[in-house]
């Protein structure tokens, strides 16, 4: 099942809630910045004691620690002015695909994506929708998944 709210993703009651994180993974801004805050230093020092680089299309996991989410799976969407169109398309791809891998590897039945890429990265919204929807039905069209996805969107501009 697919749903698509307007809220705060760090607040979401869910098993899961992915990051769109920096290459470095470092607290950044937008919803990197505010799942790093919900979440508490825990979070900064796993991830930094893990990995000092995440490539885009790529993705970990690691715990939730102060968030409603048991755990965070931090991805890297591409910076739209980086890559031709198709090689962007195809990471943002990537960063769906990977973290919804990662969830089901690890027994997690729900899980709550931010817009990847839309914000500082400058994917453009109508861009992104149809490649994180593709990437969302190819996971789910794999079997009889017990798998909850929540597309959450903090602004109404993404909402709508």
């Amino acid at each position: 099942m697919i749903r698509v709210i307007r809220g705060d993703i760090t607040e979401l009651q869910v098993d899961a809630i992915v990051n769109a994180a920096n290459s470095e993974l470092m607290a950044g801004g937008g919803v990197d910045g505010a799942i790093h805050d919900a979440a508490g230093p825990g979070l900064k020092n796993e991830v930094r004691s893990q990995h000092n680089y995440l490539a885009p299309g790529k993705a970990i996991i690691t715990s939730g620690y102060r968030l409603p989410a048991k755990y965070v799976i931090h991805t890297v969407a591409p910076i739209w002015s980086q890559y031709e169109e198709q090689e962007a398309l195809r990471l943002l791809y990537n960063c769906y695909n990977e973290s919804l891998s990662l969830a089901l590897k690890d027994d997690i039945h729900s899980i709550a994506f931010p817009s990847l890429g839309t914000g500082a990265f400058g994917v453009p919204i109508e861009k992104a929708i149809p490649v994180a929807l593709s990437a969302i039905a190819d996971m789910l069209e794999i079997g009889d998944l017990d798998l909850t996805v929540t597309i959450c969107c903090f602004t109404s501009e993404d909402f709508e």
